[in-house]
């Protein structure tokens, strides 16, 4: 059962965290093992990557973050939209069919199949979006959910289905550095979770109660909402960049890679985060995280 991304350990060592209708108790080691402290490591890279912004000027030589802060307010709201109707069409799909069964590591075909689709969608430009977005959404989020598998949650978990949704709010992180070299985390990976932990913890409440049957539940909306605000800034970006005049089909297609590469990136610091709090408390994990970033 994984750890909520609301539970407050008592200690380092030992916390009791409430789940789904259940309290359970976790014993920690004393300090990350060897392994471990290898893979918070490579978390923190992943966590901490260069924004998608800053990956799609570098492709195409034009300043994304700024020419997204320059879409007008009704494409804007049309693009926010239209990641909102994404989100709840993967939520819909894909995890209604995940279940828990066995899965293997298919996050190159994902990655090749959403990039076909989102080059042949992206030629459309805005209009393309609507069928686009959603086809490539759907993929991702299967994508997430085996890397979400391969560090051992269990998918049939409602807690575990969210935070696979959750992904998709990380990618919008300012300059998408969740570390203040300097001190505390103020802002980033962290804030973000404790910003999402209660809308998480009462969707997970009631997919356990009535399952995926009614999208329409406020506590749904409002998750998928916060969720989507933030799926919609990266959205816009992508857009920006396809929308650059002869960028070539080569150029879009790298477009669509990085934004898919982008998620599983996250998805992957995620989810080793989300192990090691299942081990060792989110106390000490976050203690080190910060103790680790600092040397990196």
């Amino acid at each position: 059962m994984p750890i909520p991304m609301n539970a407050e350990p008592n200690d380092g060592c030992e916390g009791a965290v409430k789940g789904a209708g259940e309290n359970i108790v976790a014993v920690s080691p004393a300090a990350l093992s060897p392994d471990d402290e290898v893979a918070l490591r490579r978390a923190i890279g992943e966590l901490r990557r260069e924004s998608l912004a800053m990956r799609l000027t570098a492709l195409i030589g034009r300043q994304i973050g700024f020419i997204g802060l320059m879409v007008p307010e009704p494409i804007a709201e049309t693009i926010n939209k239209t990641a909102e109707s994404a989100l709840r069409s993967a939520m819909g799909i894909a995890l209604a069919s995940l279940g828990d069964r066995s899965t293997r590591d298919r996050r190159g075909l994902h990655k090749s199949v959403a990039t076909m689709a989102g080059a042949a969608g992206g030629a459309f430009g805005l209009a393309g979006l609507p069928i686009e977005l959603p086809f490539t959404t759907t993929v991702m989020l299967r994508s997430i959910a085996d890397i979400a598998k391969s560090e051992g949650e269990d998918l049939s978990d409602p807690d575990v289905a969210l935070a696979c949704l959750e992904v998709f709010a990380l990618g919008s992180s300012g300059a998408a550095n969740p570390i203040e070299r300097g001190g505390a985390l103020e802002a980033g990976y962290f804030a973000l979770r404790s910003l999402l932990a209660k809308s998480v913890s009462q969707a997970a409440r009631h997919l356990l109660d009535r399952g995926l049957s009614n999208q329409a539940s406020p506590l749904l909306v409002r998750f998928i909402a916060q969720v989507s605000a933030r799926f919609g800034v990266v959205v816009s970006q992508k857009l920006a960049a396809q929308s650059v005049p002869l960028i070539g089909a080569a150029s879009g297609a790298a477009i669509n890679y990085a934004f898919v590469d982008h998620f599983q990136t996250l998805a992957r610091g995620h989810f080793t985060m989300r192990r090691l709090e299942r081990i060792y408390g989110i106390v000490m994990v976050r203690a080190e995280f910060e103790r680790l970033a600092r040397q990196i």
